[in-house]
């Protein structure tokens, strides 16, 4: 099973030594001479390519003493001597610069990568595994590559009024959404620990993205259009689940293996639409929430995710008869769902975070 997918990847690794005894073999016995002397003198870029510089030196050297050596073999005067070794040198050398540099701006790109990570990780750090009765598990596919994040958004946290989590879209994707997400974050960890009520709180919410929204306005980072939001509340017992839907995909509730879709009985406005807070009759909805139930919360880059022939995943089918228990494996199960429901193809940000109520 894996010896012929082995194989492939050694076979880089073969070609400068296989480049150096071809070299000397054509040398040698070619009907013409320097028929060996590009193979040598490529050796050491070849090695370039997937060895180290010290490794690729060594076959600079090694290319350089074989073509002196085949050149004294076959008898050719100093003068044709010096010039296949001066030519396998300097073709070596150019190499072994190349190489130099692709390693050092690999390098500086590594270290720009890890303080972008770390910047962008600072603005959505990952939650606890744990937290009152809950196990908590998170994952992000960011649609934009090497990006650690994009425009989704989550958040949970211990608050006097019991665990709140939130979860949200921020429209558009990429790195431009970061600041709304900065914002929106920000504003829960604040708002969560002094709104009486889910509705409060996703007001509070609103009047901060807008606030946010009217200050950057006209700036290069300019906070438009709305975000999506689900707010969730649970008790210190972990007995129930109390829902706020603002235009956001619905959660999903494991509970006896069966996957249920808690869809809004009045929706509601996505936050920050330009339209001021919400006004309207609190949309908080209560749901059983028994021991080793999950609650899935989702973005739109799972429920939106499509096939070749453009069908949408469908999460309770994605998740139904899997026999799965505790959070990691629901996660990782639903990103392995929807990875190979889309042939690997980044669509969209995804982002889920799974709540799961212990015994």
């Amino acid at each position: 099973m894996g010896g012929p997918a082995v194989a492939l990847v050694r076979v880089p690794y073969a070609a400068p030594p296989l480049l150096l005894l071809g070299g000397v073999a054509a040398d040698v016995f070619a009907p013409e001479p320097y028929y060996g002397l590009p193979l040598l003198a490529c050796t050491s870029m070849v090695a370039g390519m997937v060895y180290s510089f010290r490794v690729s030196v060594l076959f600079a050297l090694a290319a350089c003493v074989a073509a002196a050596s085949a050149a004294g073999y076959l008898g050719r005067v100093h003068s044709a001597l010096f010039t296949d070794v001066a030519a396998v040198l300097v073709v070596s050398a150019v190499g072994l610069w190349i190489k130099w540099l692709v390693d050092r701006q690999g390098r500086s790109l590594a270290v720009a990568l890890t303080v972008a990570e770390a910047a962008q990780r600072a603005v959505l750090p990952a939650p606890p595994n744990g937290i009152g009765p809950l196990s908590v598990a998170d994952r992000y596919v960011a649609a934009q590559a090497g990006a650690a994040i994009g425009g989704d958004l989550y958040a949970i946290q211990d608050t006097p009024f019991g665990i709140r989590a939130l979860i949200g879209d921020v429209r558009g994707k990429g790195l431009r959404a970061v600041s709304a997400v900065s914002v929106a974050v920000g504003a829960f960890r604040e708002a969560a620990e002094h709104a009486p009520t889910l509705h409060d709180l996703a007001d509070r919410l609103d009047r901060a993205l807008n606030r946010e929204g009217e200050r950057r306005k006209n700036s290069e980072d300019d906070i438009e259009g709305f975000v999506t939001a689900l707010l969730v509340q649970i008790p210190p017992s972990g007995e129930t689940v109390t829902v706020l839907n603002r235009g956001h995909p619905p959660p999903y509730l494991l509970h006896d293996g069966a996957v249920l879709c808690l869809e809004p009985t009045h929706p509601d406005l996505p936050l920050s639409t330009g339209l001021g807070p919400s006004h309207g009759a609190p949309v908080e909805e209560t749901f059983p929430f028994a021991p080793q139930d999950s609650l899935v919360l989702v973005t739109d880059g799972v429920t939106e995710a499509r096939n070749e022939e453009g069908v949408f995943f469908d999460v309770q089918r994605g998740l139904a008869g899997r026999g799965l228990r505790g959070a990691d494996e629901l996660a990782d199960a639903l990103v392995k769902a929807v990875t190979e429901w889309t042939g690997g193809q980044r669509q969209d940000d995804l982002a889920v975070l799974v709540l799961t109520r212990g015994e």
